[in-house]
């Protein structure tokens, strides 16, 4: 990508003028990279502010957009900063010429002002690709600490500040965000069926339900707007795909027949929900026309294709059953083309998109251990987010941060 990004970064910076108790452990950040892609980009700090210094460090290591040069000889861009006690300056160069300047208020922790502003430097660097900053989103996963018992974690973007949003002494899995980023809708197995829950980031937090048939309800999905959920119920004894308008309770059905759907997701728009049938007598995607009501069945890669999720450009990435095991792959759908983005040993599963549409997050299964790693997409370079000594699964990309974090 550094042969078509820097072209246009160069004609656009012509114009620019400066202006938990009971969470997992987690390693180190480990950043695997096959091919560089991406501007390389040095940082020298933030003379007096380590703390700032090394958050900053973390997540323009973290954002996958840039690679972090050793030096400033084997830079594309240069960013130097200045500490002004409640606030700090940050200057961009571009090839020794200036390509930004901005100021920044001191948030309440460094990470949270290192967030901001490396998201106002993605945003500016790559404005004409119209990349949106996604440092203060925040990714949502299960964790099992016990047989019989998972409950649901948050933590940021380079896996940092894990912390424990549910305390059920149930399964609380297939966690999902609303599309503010204020809550998570979950399913949570009871004794005599499985609920869909909601529970807000905020504190103190709160939680409802949101569906509580008869029977199942899972696989919850809220619709880009936020006025619908799909889910799968069986409240009939049969497990079909349903749409609930969240303000009146009303549901519509979408599927009446014998064969099990799951994983259900949105387009970008709304238009359409994708989800997992067994119809055909394997797992297969079906995008369902919510206006026509017209279901087809996308072509995909592999004998299976489970746990899809949609990309706020339309690309939907799934995980496919190949030779045995699962990779990661994205269907195209203007192009009616698939990609198998992933290459690396193990069983990768459950991808979910970040803002930015071009990482995924994932559940990848290896030598006895599950993990969570972020896939970028374009290269195929993956970086472990969190490796706890407890099973970790269900991995959720908010699309925004939380309310109070902006």
């Amino acid at each position: 990508m550094k042969k078509t990004i820097l072209p246009l970064l160069t004609v656009c910076f012509c114009m620019i003028g400066c202006v938990l108790h009971g969470a997992p452990q987690i390693r180190t950040l480990t950043v695997s990279k096959n091919t560089s892609q991406n501007p390389a980009i040095y940082f020298s700090g933030i003379p007096g502010d380590k703390a700032l210094t090394a958050a900053l460090h973390r997540f323009l290591k973290a954002c996958g957009w840039f690679d972090i040069a050793a030096d400033v000889k084997n830079a594309d861009y240069t960013l130097d900063g200045r500490d002004e006690g409640k606030s700090f300056v940050l200057y961009l160069k571009m090839g020794g010429a200036p390509a930004g300047a901005w100021r920044f208020q001191k948030g309440i922790t460094p990470r949270e002002s290192a967030k901001t502003a490396v998201d106002t430097v993605i945003e500016k660097t790559f404005r004409e690709l119209k990349v949106k900053g996604f440092c203060r989103s925040k990714i949502a996963f299960c964790a099992r600490t016990s047989p019989g018992v998972s409950n649901i974690y948050i933590c940021d973007i380079d896996g940092g500040d894990i912390e424990q949003l549910t305390h059920f002494r149930a399964l609380c899995v297939e966690p999902c965000w609303t599309p503010r980023g204020l809550s998570i809708c979950y399913s949570k197995y009871g004794r005599t069926g499985i609920d869909v829950l909601e529970t807000t980031i905020a504190k103190p937090r709160r939680s409802r339900l949101i569906s509580g048939s008869q029977g199942i309800n899972a696989g919850a999905a809220v619709s880009p707007d936020g006025r619908s959920m799909a889910v799968i119920r069986s409240p009939d004894h049969q497990v079909d795909l349903y749409v609930i308008d969240l303000a009146s309770g009303r549901h519509r059905r979408l599927t009446r027949d014998k064969s099990v759907e799951a994983s259900p997701c949105w387009s970008a728009d709304g238009r359409y929900v994708i989800y997992v049938s067994d119809e055909s007598g394997r797992p297969r995607l079906i995008r369902h026309d919510l206006k026509t009501n017209k279901r087809f069945r996308l072509p995909t890669v592999g004998n299976d294709a489970v746990t899809p999720d949609c990309s706020g450009n339309g690309q939907i990435a799934y995980a496919a059953r190949i030779n045995g095991r699962y990779t990661i792959a994205v269907f195209d759908p203007e192009k009616n083309t698939n990609k198998r983005i992933i290459n690396q040993p193990g069983d990768w599963e459950s991808p979910g998109w970040a803002a930015d549409n071009r990482q995924l997050v994932c559940k990848r299964t290896w030598n006895g251990r599950q993990e969570l790693y972020v896939i970028d997409t374009l290269s195929g370079n993956i970086r472990l987010l969190v490796s706890p000594k407890l099973p970790v699964s269900m991995p959720s990309w908010s699309q925004c941060a939380p309310k109070g974090e902006r």
